[in-house]
C-alpha cells in the first residue's frame, strides 16, 4: 500500500534559523535586483535565465523563512527544498548559452570541440532535463514516495554534474585552440573574453561544488550529517550561489554581442601583425 505521511511528520531535523534564511532571502533580493537592472539596461536577453534563478532562491528562503515556525506542514518545506533545489539549473542556462555567444563573438567556431550551432542547444536541453527530473521530485513528495522522490534529486543533479563536466572539457579545450590560433577578434584591444571565460570556470566550479554536496546530502539520507544540521546547507549550497551572482554581475556578458563591422573598421593587417 502507498505510504501515506501522518500530518504530524516533521519535515526537518532542526528548526529552520529565522535570521539566517531571512539573511539570504535579502542578499538574493538584492542581488536580483541587481541582475535585473543590468538585464534590462543592456538587453542581454540570454542571461533572462540567470535573473530567473535568483527569484527561485528568494522565494526557496522564503520557504524557510515561513518554516521557522511551521515544521510539521508540507507546503513551506516543498517550496523551501524546491526552488532553493532549481534556482542553479537556471543560473546554468544562462552560464551555457554564455559559452556559445563568445566563442561567436571572437569568430572562432570552427575551433569549438562542439559544432556552436549545437553547443547551446546540447547543454541547455541537459539542463531542462536535470530541471524538470529535480522538478517532479517535489510530487514525489507529495504523493508520498519519499525513496522516489531522492531518486529523482540525485538524478537531475547527476545530469547536472555530466552537463558541467562536459562544459568544462568544452571551454578548457576550445581555450587552448584560440590560443594556438588566435583569431583576429580575440586579439582586438579591449576584448574581454578571456575575463568571460575565467568567470565561466568559476561559476560553473563553484555550482559543481554545491551540486556535489547536494548528491552527497541526498544519498546519506535523513540519517546523514548535512540533512539533520542547517549549517551546510548555507555553507555548501547558499554562500556559493550568492557568490556566484556576484561574479556574473561583476563580469556580466553583455560585451559578448556580434561586430557586423569588425572588417569595415579594423585593420587586418593591423591585426595579424599582432599574431
Amino acid at each position: 500500500m502507498q505510504e501515506i505521511i501522518p500530518r504530524s511528520y516533521t519535515f526537518w531535523y532542526y528548526v529552520p534559523s529565522l535570521p539566517a534564511a531571512v539573511i539570504f532571502m535579502l542578499i538574493f533580493m538584492a542581488l536580483t535586483g541587481l541582475h535585473s537592472w543590468k538585464l534590462f539596461t543592456t538587453r542581454t536577453w540570454f542571461c533572462i535565465a540567470f535573473t530567473l534563478g535568483g527569484l527561485f532562491e528568494i522565494i526557496g528562503y522564503i520557504g524557510r523563512a515561513v518554516a521557522h515556525s511551521n515544521t510539521t506542514t508540507m507546503g513551506p518545506y516543498i517550496v523551501s527544498s524546491i526552488f532553493v533545489l532549481l534556482g542553479p539549473t537556471l543560473f546554468a542556462a544562462s552560464i551555457y548559452m554564455t559559452l556559445g555567444r563568445l566563442i561567436r563573438y571572437i569568430g572562432a567556431e570552427h575551433l569549438s570541440f562542439i559544432r556552436v550551432s549545437r553547443l547551446t542547444k546540447t547543454f541547455v536541453w541537459g539542463d531542462v532535463l536535470s530541471f524538470i527530473v529535480q522538478g517532479n521530485s517535489s510530487s514525489l513528495s507529495i504523493l508520498g514516495y519519499p525513496q522516489w522522490a531522492k531518486v529523482a534529486v540525485v538524478g537531475g543533479l547527476a545530469i547536472q554534474l555530466i552537463s558541467f563536466s562536459l562544459f568544462w572539457l568544452t571551454a578548457i579545450i576550445f581555450e587552448r585552440r584560440v590560443r594556438r590560433q588566435p583569431t583576429p577578434e580575440s586579439l582586438l584591444p579591449g576584448t574581454l573574453w578571456k575575463k568571460s571565460l575565467y568567470m565561466l570556470y568559476a561559476v560553473s566550479a563553484l555550482i559543481m561544488i554545491r551540486s556535489i554536496f547536494r548528491v552527497i546530502e541526498y544519498v546519506m539520507g535523513n540519517s546523514g550529517y548535512p540533512l539533520q544540521h542547517e549549517w551546510t546547507l548555507y555553507i555548501f549550497d547558499s554562500v556559493p550561489m550568492a557568490i556566484v551572482m556576484v561574479i556574473f554581475f561583476i563580469w556580466y556578458p553583455s560585451e559578448l554581442k556580434a561586430r557586423p563591422d569588425f572588417e569595415a573598421h579594423v585593420p587586418l593587417a593591423h591585426v595579424y601583425s599582432k599574431v
